[in-house]
């Protein structure tokens, strides 16, 4: 793979600051973003004064674990616009999520949120290994979800030419990547594989495009997974974290340099890591849930935002500001069966490990009585005999219960036998009926 490393002159001088430089200028944007939201948004007042906490109170970084924490519910209990800052008319832009679960959590910008957000991404990809003057091929899906726009606008200010391809369409999609050649896909690391696979479908090797990198995000990833991708694209695949409520893609991203972790943007944005059952904080190292604050929001400040990521957070490397290490799950998509706790991620590294298997599988949960059960669908590979694929399947059984400490039973599917998302995978399919 090429070295993509940044040149001298190429980072902005604020990504190797001093932690001293760093921390005053935290301080002065926290007091900021918290009197602002304190002053604008009638939910922050009232937390504050129930928590018994006033803006002024905060003189120190250390003082931020005295503010109540905000969650999912409190934007949706606010919805549409009541967690907003400014004036409805200095909104110039609205994301949304899904709202599948109920009513959809909705996020606002001004137009120098949009500046900065645009910044953000730009220096996530640069981290990553673009550079102005490549193509980017967009295959984040464009609307209301934050992953294409805010992955194009970062694109187009880092100087990159865009191409706007959004999600679906997959045979279209390879024939574009032969013919614009891009230097740089952002995209789902499970919709990537999905191209690879129609690559190899249509006589493409996918080691021979033009791709340099990869930008994966909007869905847990493991380092298995990376190497899954890089061998069989001969590209770097690359790290993002990001989420609607705190801006988008771009809170943080890995450095092409090291590939050790996403380095959290901390100009505009403050992470701690809490247990995600006290909520109390953990010392850097220490692996629990993360919590964000905005630092330079407008529009919609967010003041320690769970995200129910789990992580732990970790020193600088390529760059002073802290990395959190991959995402290994979300505490919302833990699968507790017959008493143990496990995530996707957790499978998806030991199917990984077994040759005959493929990434393309769900977690399916059912119940038999008053036990819970969980079947592993996957599927077999291409190039793997049809008939290895029972003893596969047993292997897999095996690995689970040996490293997980879970019996599960698996069923191999045959190539294209488990659901294609051009978004993010649906790794979970819960089948349970109440009791």
């Amino acid at each position: 793979m090429e070295d993509l490393s940044p040149r001298p002159g190429e980072l902005e001088p604020i990504e190797t600051a001093s932690r001293d430089e760093l921390t005053a200028l935290q301080t002065r944007r926290l007091r900021w973003t918290v009197r602002r939201a304190y002053d604008n948004v009638a939910h922050y007042r009232a937390a504050f004064d129930a928590a018994g906490v006033h803006p002024d109170d905060l003189k120190t970084l250390d003082d931020l674990v005295r503010l109540p924490f905000t969650t999912k519910a409190d934007l949706r209990d606010n919805y549409p616009f009541g967690m907003f800052a400014v004036p409805r008319d200095q909104i110039v832009r609205i994301h949304a999520s899904s709202g599948t679960t109920g009513r959809p959590t909705v996020v606002g910008y001004t137009r120098d949120d949009l500046d900065v957000w645009a910044t953000v991404v730009a220096r996530s990809i640069r981290a990553a290994g673009g550079r102005p003057g490549m193509v980017l091929h967009n295959a984040y899906g464009y609307g209301l979800f934050t992953g294409g726009l805010g992955a194009h606008a970062g694109a187009e200010k880092l100087g990159c030419t865009v191409v706007p391809v959004s999600g679906g369409m997959t045979e279209r999609q390879v024939r574009l990547i032969q013919d614009f050649r891009p230097d740089v896909i952002m995209v789902t690391p499970s919709y990537m594989l999905a191209l690879t696979d129609e690559m190899e479908r249509q006589g493409v090797d996918p080691r021979t495009t033009s791709l340099k990198v990869g930008i994966f995000g909007a869905e847990p990833w493991t380092n298995d997974m990376r190497r899954e991708i890089e061998q069989r694209l001969d590209m770097h695949a690359v790290d993002i974290y990001g989420l609607s409520e705190i801006i988008g893609p771009g809170v943080a991203n890995e450095c092409v340099e090291t590939k050790d972790g996403l380095h959290v943007w901390e100009d505009h944005f403050y992470p701690e890591v809490i247990d995600p059952i006290s909520g109390q904080p953990l010392p850097d190292g220490e692996e629990g849930e993360l919590v964000l604050t905005s630092l330079t929001k407008q529009a919609m400040p967010m003041i320690r935002y769970r995200t129910r990521d789990l992580t732990r957070l970790l020193p600088g490397t390529a760059r002073t500001m802290r990395r959190i290490e991959k995402i290994t799950g979300r505490s919302d998509d833990m699968m507790i069966v017959r008493g143990v706790n496990l995530f996707p991620t957790q499978i998806e590294e030991l199917i990984l490990g077994t040759a005959t298997l493929s990434p393309h599988f769900q977690c399916v949960l059912d119940r038999d009585g008053r036990l819970d059960t969980l079947t592993v669908r996957v599927e077999r590979r291409e190039s793997a005999p049809a008939a290895d694929a029972a003893e596969a399947g047993a292997q897999l059984e095996h690995l689970v219960k040996n490293r997980i400490g879970v019996s599960v039973s698996v069923d191999v599917v045959e190539p294209g036998g488990i659901e294609r998302s051009v978004g993010k995978m649906r790794r979970i399919v819960d089948q349970r009926r109440p009791h």
